[in-house]
């Protein structure tokens, strides 16, 4: 996972202040001083007791021990980099989130607020016309609360700020003296207050939606429409901790000057105290109370045109000492092959990773080396040999150090995709959730208009006029202006024909819309009739819409409701068609992060058959089947997972959140529709075998002690097999990279030339053969790992192109054996050795053999 650019931490960074707090840094800080302090030892021994002796091998202890003070550093401090980018970026994701969330949720509140204030019953009460009376509008008031429950309280006042009516009975206010008043009277549109008012005394900081409304026959303003939020639930709604992480943070919502307007834990930061913003990512701390906390704060991005309350900011803040505890918690769900597999993406995803990978291979080439150049000198010197056993132990505990040091970076860089993904997912069925419970409000709410009795009864007799056809069009084409995220609204009787609908967006005339006399599937009028009060609704299944004129045969929902007599006979019902594919496409595009473009997040809603509901991913289709891990769609309800997998070809982070509902809609309301939201985020390539390299560097290959009769041999790979070649043949190792491709397709299996250095010059160059592609007729595929071997025998120098290298090892003769039914003297490999109490079998190569091979393909 790239770390947003503007996260990442200032090269100022105190990097000893965050280390007491990671566990796996300490532990691997403590493991390369250990072994570097070993090497400074061997070295300094060398030079002590056996210079002349130990003369060829100084300058690979002195590089040796370059290397690991360099690596050492760079690791370390990319543990602690990456380890404090990922929690960064983790309050990062979850402070958008929250703003991101709250602001499309009071979305939904400007658009109710300019709706109801057009109620015709309510707009006939404070214009004071014959209608209903004050129980009436006090019941109908109710009616709309109990639909939209995210509202706290909603009342009616005159201009000088007496109340007409309001929902709640013990509230003992009879006048407001709020200043919203006089700006909502001056408005053309809704006025958004927050703040301690005297509409909801005790309540603390409220926040209301406020409308005026008109005299329905002269169109003067009459009164003021205040529909007051729950915030307070809202938020802890939105606070409500989802994974561990989020448990150890505090989320809070803070004002333009930083003065907290919510808090999660009030407790520990109380309302109306005063935090430093820190925006754009950038890395900053913040002392409180004695502690130090991470921080990261989010703006409102706005959505669907509106900003959001002015300068209103997310802010999520972490202990120090708890930020980095469970970091690679979700690592469970990582199998030991993709991780591997991830592993050699990762100049792509962590460049720090992969130069630390790079050099580690580079020291375990000089540790080979070295161990290569002292084949054969055991007898010279005593003290000399006791110098060269300690380069073996510690060349094997340096590649075990390096392994699990590369494995601890690694981890704690895929855990932060992980987690930030799994968030991603839960922001997503989030959004989905409360989006589709406004749809199911909406639905409810909009059947109680007064008017489609009236148009219903007189359409049960055939004698509704074109003038009551055309006041319920122009009622519906108003809502939907309101509520743009339909596709179509209308109105139909018992018989399930449609009478009236929305002309928004039509190219003909009123009365020949499309829609107009067209008959409503029998089996949706079915469930409508069976709804069994105002509080009922009913929601197709995910499916193309006949209803819907412009969806290409797509899929969506239509949201219905019975239209009922005052007595509560069904006469009918009004339908609302979501524009599903544009709306839950925007919500797919607007939750997911921008800044990714090396590594972008491809992310889909589906159900729980697997097919896709929407997507931003090319190869998944809406309405195509999508292949999962096991038991992925099995997710209960509000569950989360996340891991490494391969998916289409390629290495992936994946995470899935199962939906969970909203307030009552989908846990108590009676319907179920379950959708799941995923992420997916591409790291490259599968490459076929690629636990290969992990597995060669955590092979251990038993030495015998050296005895009369003893060889000591080079091992290394050619793709899975072990072989070796007498160490007394072998000059050195260096990397494949280096090669040059020179006139390499004239000699058969030649790859190209290769330099040697000697004191910092070129000494000269070896013709490079694929070993691979000698032996096993097939060429090598050339990798970070891949390695050339210099041989020289009778004069003529060599190299070998082969896979990675393994060690030097000494094998008793006892353990080396003729190969079956394959002796004879022109064969390559000429010996195989039981290795490691004959559990393991290598095969030695001929030098003298390979080059006369060699020698006669060139000659041919």
């Amino acid at each position: 996972m790239t770390t947003p650019p503007n996260a990442n931490l200032d090269h100022s960074l105190q990097i000893n202040a965050f280390i007491p707090y990671m566990r796996h840094v300490t532990q691997c800080e403590s493991s390369l001083r250990e072994l570097n302090l070993m090497w400074r030892l061997i070295e300094a021994s060398a030079k002590m007791n056996c210079p002349q002796e130990a003369r060829a091998l100084l300058p690979m202890m002195a590089a040796t021990r370059q290397g690991f003070e360099k690596l050492e550093l760079d690791l370390v401090q990319s543990m602690v980099e990456q380890s404090v980018a990922g929690v960064m970026a983790g309050l990062a994701t979850r402070a958008r989130h929250v703003i991101d969330t709250l602001v499309r949720n009071l979305y939904e509140r400007t658009a109710d607020v300019g709706f109801l204030a057009t109620d015709e019953e309510l707009c006939r009460f404070v214009a004071g016309l014959a209608g209903p009376d004050a129980d009436s509008v006090r019941a109908r008031l109710q009616a709309y609360r109990s639909k939209y429950t995210v509202y706290d309280a909603i009342l009616l006042l005159d201009p000088q700020g007496r109340v007409l009516a309001q929902t709640d009975a013990d509230s003992s206010i009879t006048r407001s003296l709020n200043p919203l008043i006089a700006r909502t009277l001056q408005s053309k549109s809704h006025v958004e207050s927050f703040g301690v008012t005297d509409l909801r005394p005790g309540h603390g900081q409220t926040l209301t939606y406020s409308h005026r409304m008109f005299h329905p026959v002269t169109g003067e303003v009459t009164a003021v429409l205040c529909l007051v939020f729950d915030f307070e639930g809202e938020m802890l709604g939105i606070f409500q901790p989802r994974s561990v992480q989020a448990a150890a943070q505090i989320a809070l919502l803070t004002d333009a000057d930083g003065i907290v307007l919510a808090s999660s834990d009030t407790h520990w930061i109380g309302l109306g105290q005063h935090l430093p913003l820190h925006q754009g990512g950038a890395f900053s701390t913040f002392l409180h109370a004695g502690r130090t906390y991470l921080v990261q704060t989010a703006a409102s991005q706005g959505y669907q045109g509106y900003p959001g309350p002015e300068g209103w900011k997310a802010l999520v803040m972490t202990p120090v000492e708890q930020a980095f505890s469970d970091r690679d918690a979700l690592q469970h769900h990582t199998s030991p092959q993709v991780a591997h597999g991830l592993l050699t993406h990762a100049r792509r995803f962590c460049p720090p990773l992969h130069a630390i990978v790079t050099a580690a291979d580079t020291i375990r080439r000089v540790v080979w080396n070295g161990q290569v150049m002292t084949a054969g000198k055991q007898k010279d010197s005593d003290r000399l040999q006791a110098v060269l056993e300690q380069i073996g132990e510690t060349g094997t505990r340096t590649n075990e150090v390096f392994s699990q040091s590369i494995s601890t970076l690694y981890d704690t860089v895929i855990a932060t995709a992980l987690h930030d993904n799994m968030l991603l997912s839960q922001l997503l069925v989030n959004l989905l959730d409360r989006n589709l419970y406004e749809r199911a409000n909406d639905c409810r709410w909009w059947a109680l208009a007064p008017q489609w009795p009236q148009l219903l009864a007189a359409a049960s007799n055939r004698t509704e006029t074109a003038q009551q056809v055309q006041r319920a069009n122009r009622t519906l084409t108003h809502i939907h202006q309101l509520y743009t995220v339909y596709s179509q609204i209308f109105v139909y009787d018992a018989s399930g024909r449609i009478l009236a609908c929305s002309q928004w967006g039509a190219n003909v005339e009123e009365s020949e819309h499309p829609l107009l006399g067209m008959q409503i599937e029998a089996q949706i009028l079915a469930q409508v009739q069976l709804l069994p009060s105002p509080q009922a609704y009913y929601v197709t299944p995910w499916a193309c819409c006949a209803q819907d004129l412009n969806n290409d045969g797509l899929p969506s929902y239509a949201y219905h409701a019975a239209i009922r007599s005052p007595q509560g006979q069904v006469l009918g019902g009004i339908g609302l068609v979501f524009h599903a594919q544009r709306e839950l496409h925007a919500m797919l595009h607007g939750a997911t992060p921008v800044h990714q473009q090396s590594l972008p997040t491809r992310v889909l809603y589906l159900n729980r058959s697997g097919r896709v509901m929407a997507s931003t991913d090319p190869a998944h289709a809406v309405n195509s089947h999508m292949d999962l891990p096991p038991g992925l769609l099995k997710l209960a309800c509000g569950q989360s997972w996340a891991g490494a997998t391969e998916h289409a070809g390629q290495y992936c982070i994946m995470a899935a959140t199962a939906g969970t509902g909203y307030r009552e809609f989908k846990r108590s309301d009676g319907y179920r529709e379950d959708i799941l939201a995923v992420a997916i985020q591409s790291f490259g390539v599968v490459q076929p075998d690629a636990s290969a390299p992990v597995l060669r560097r955590t092979l251990t290959l038993a030495s015998s002690e050296h005895k009369q009769g003893a060889q000591e041999m080079a091992t290394f790979f050619v793709e899975a097999d072990l072989m070796a070649l007498d160490a007394a043949c072998v000059l050195e190792a260096l990397p494949a990279s280096t090669i040059a491709p020179v006139s390499a397709n004239r000699l058969p299996f030649c790859v190209g030339t290769l330099a040697r250095h000697s004191q910092g010059a070129v000494a000269g160059y070896v013709w490079v053969f694929d070993l691979c592609a000698l032996l096993k007729a097939r060429p090598s595929r050339i990798t970070a790992q891949s390695q050339v071997i210099v041989i020289q025998h009778s004069g003529r120098k060599l190299g070998l192109l082969v896979g990675d290298l393994q060690g030097v090892a000494c094998f008793a003769p006892e353990q080396i054996i003729d190969p079956p039914a394959m002796a004879g003297a022109g064969m390559l490999v000429d010996k195989l050795v039981k290795a490691n109490q004959g559990q393991l079998l290598v095969q030695r190569l001929n030098a003298a053999n390979l080059l006369q091979v060699l020698q006669k393909t060139v000659s041919a």
